[in-house]
């Protein structure tokens, strides 16, 4: 399996550098990786930049790089969030995972009207963070340069506001658009997937009156954990990034 690991270091690294990977990262290289001298690798900070190259030297929660080469990946244009409705039975999380590995850029969770899971009180940073690391984790599986950005919790009000910076996508099985017929503009895109039981009636009407379009999925029912990543797919080739 292909080495790659995320870390602060390689930021504005250059060709010809030696970085020092520390930390948990790096431990985890060593003990869990079975990481040695020699080995080549790719590290990036998450934020764009990936250096490649040759481990030197190792320590128990460290390693150094010889840098050989670096790239950079710019922010996509328009970018493709997803508003991920809390679902049961982890279905929210497998759901972020997926969109992680098939590209999404960011992620909101979102407090459905008719979400069976709620985030409350002391705990709502808890299961933030929880989902941060499944975006990190997804992130690292995938190779990915940019790891999704993660806002906090939104509500159904939280969600419509976020109309005056994206197109909202909202899907849902009634809407009379396939969502292979949207044509994207130049706005980033806010793809909004409800839970179980879909998006209550005056979430739709709300979201409808901040400029969303609504777009259906096919002709079958999917679950939460399923409708988001069938759609960016079908995004992704809308804007031409497969």
């Amino acid at each position: 399996m292909a080495h790659f690991y995320l870390s602060d270091a390689v930021t504005d690294c250059s060709v010809g550098e030696t970085v020092a990977v520390a930390g948990a990262e790096a431990r985890h290289a060593v003990a869990v990786g079975r990481l040695r001298v020699g080995e080549t690798l790719s590290v990036g900070d998450g934020r764009g930049t990936v250096a490649a190259g040759v481990v030197s030297d190792i320590g128990a929660d460290r390693f150094s790089l010889e840098v050989q080469a670096v790239r950079f990946t710019e922010e996509p244009s328009p970018a493709l969030w997803l508003a991920q409705a809390l679902a049961k039975n982890d279905r929210d999380e497998l759901a972020i995972q997926a969109a992680t590995e098939l590209g999404v850029d960011g992620v909101v969770p979102w407090a459905a009207g008719r979400s069976i899971v709620k985030w409350e009180g002391a705990k709502i940073r808890k299961h933030e963070e929880r989902w941060a690391t499944i975006l990190r984790e997804a992130g690292k599986q995938s190779m990915r340069s940019r790891i999704p950005f993660l806002r906090p919790l939104a509500s159904s009000a939280d969600i419509a506001k976020l109309g005056a910076q994206f197109h909202l996508v909202v899907l849902d099985p009634t809407g009379h658009m396939p969502l292979s017929g949207l044509v994207p503009d130049d706005r980033d895109i806010l793809l909004v997937v409800g839970p179980e039981g879909g998006i209550a009636p005056a979430e739709l009407s709300r979201f409808a009156a901040a400029g969303g379009t609504t777009a259906r999925l096919g002709a079958s029912i999917l679950r939460a954990s399923t409708a988001g990543p069938a759609a960016i797919a079908v995004l992704n080739g809308a804007l031409g990034r497969w």
